[in-house]
């Protein structure tokens, strides 16, 4: 580490500010096409503080919103691409049900994305996932192609492979200053960075960044309960079984849908959690009080009682996550309206880390004045009235 009293001084081709999945992805694809890259993040590596930590992930091809199933194709293949440049296993093919009333909206747009023969009947879903219990009438899809992606070894593998292309890594080091130009100037913590191209991939604290730079994105951040089950007979949804993934839709106590995922990250413990969670300051996501309501805690030891009896309906472990969401849901990746250097990435409201790989690949084509390879239409920021002010 430079001493405080000489902070680094330095020039890039390009800086990104935020060394989560997004912000990782967008820095390799830059060192990739040979930029001298800096990719800055506020926290020491590994830290859990954020969106990105954590060992699982789902990914899939069923998705409601057709811009985000034309990406997923691509989104698959560059995460093979970076499981060869690692040398390591990222993905685990399960399968996923996708399950939902007939007519729900968002299990109408799975099923358009799927191919025709996708629809399970009550029997071959009772093959497939003997352990859960439908609701009657539920109808479920099947994507052959889900399964889960190893978010933490992920996470690793990204940044080792940007910094054998040339990359500068730089953890523990804070934003303080951002001051735009033809060149810009990153000032933290510990350096001044210049660069003529900046991507802004801060999760839950791009409002923050954004500001001084007269912005204001509608990003909610939310702390998220991430709950792990007992299986009561041990092994039966684990990692020696052929439990699938699952996403149940349409559900009135949980209008944001419920997900699970097979007993990987700790030995006989499924992951279950609701999709949504409660408005939080990031700084203060670890801070609650003991004895603070968890009622998506509750509401989720209900739906285990109903759907999965065989795990005890009391989570045995309970940890935090953080979303930032939009108030659409759809992302933001649009250059800054006044600044065309800077590029953001934010909003990945819960559903980004499968599609990683593309953000990043569309981040940095927006930051090099690249065609994008897929439409930014649906993520552009004019979408959002009376977001720019006056900077600070």
């Amino acid at each position: 580490m430079a001493a405080r009293s000489q902070p680094r001084q330095a020039s890039y081709d390009a800086i990104v500010i935020g060394a989560g999945i997004q912000g990782s992805f967008a820095a390799y694809h830059l060192a990739q096409r040979h930029r001298d890259t800096l990719l800055l993040e506020q926290f020491v590596l590994p830290h859990s503080r954020g969106s990105s930590h954590g060992q699982s992930r789902i990914t899939r091809s069923a998705y409601p919103q057709a811009h985000y199933a034309h990406m997923m194709p691509d989104s698959f293949h560059l995460w093979q691409r970076l499981e060869a440049e690692a040398g390591t296993s990222l993905y685990r093919q399960t399968g996923l049900v996708v399950l939902g009333p007939v007519g729900d909206p968002e299990l109408e747009g799975c099923r358009r994305s799927m191919g025709p023969g996708d629809t399970l009947d009550t029997a071959a879903l009772a093959r497939r996932f003997p352990s859960l219990r439908p609701r009657a009438g539920d109808v479920a899809l099947w994507d052959g192609s889900g399964g889960v992606l190893r978010a933490d070894r992920a996470l690793r593998a990204v940044q080792g492979v940007f910094r054998r292309h040339g990359g500068t890594l730089r953890d523990g080091e804070k934003v303080l200053r951002i001051q735009p130009g033809a060149v810009l100037t990153v000032t933290t913590t510990a350096g001044v960075y210049r660069a003529p191209r900046l991507i802004i991939a801060a999760g839950a604290w791009t409002s923050a960044v954004l500001a001084p730079l007269g912005l204001r994105l509608p990003l909610q951040p939310l702390r998220i309960d991430v709950c792990y089950w007992r299986e009561k007979e041990p092994g039966s949804h684990g990692a020696g079984t052929a439990t699938p993934c699952f996403m149940m839709l349409g559900l009135p106590e949980a209008p944001h849908g419920i997900y699970g995922l097979p007993a990987l990250e700790y030995p006989g413990l499924v992951k279950v959690c609701y999709h949504h969670g409660s408005p939080v300051d990031p700084e203060e996501r670890d801070r609650a009080p003991p004895g603070t309501p968890r009622p998506n805690v509750a509401l989720l030891s209900s739906f285990i009682s109903s759907h999965l009896p065989g795990l005890e309906p009391q989570p045995a472990v309970l940890e935090t996550c953080l979303y930032t969401n939009t108030p659409d849901g759809d992302f933001i990746l649009d250059r800054h309206p006044k600044h065309s250097n800077i590029v953001i990435g934010a909003g990945f409201s819960g559903h980004g880390f499968k599609l990683a790989p593309v953000v990043g690949k569309l981040l940095c084509e927006l930051s090099l004045g690249e065609e994008p390879s897929h439409s930014t239409a649906p993520f552009a920021i004019g979408r959002f009235p009376g977001v720019l002010r006056a900077a600070l």
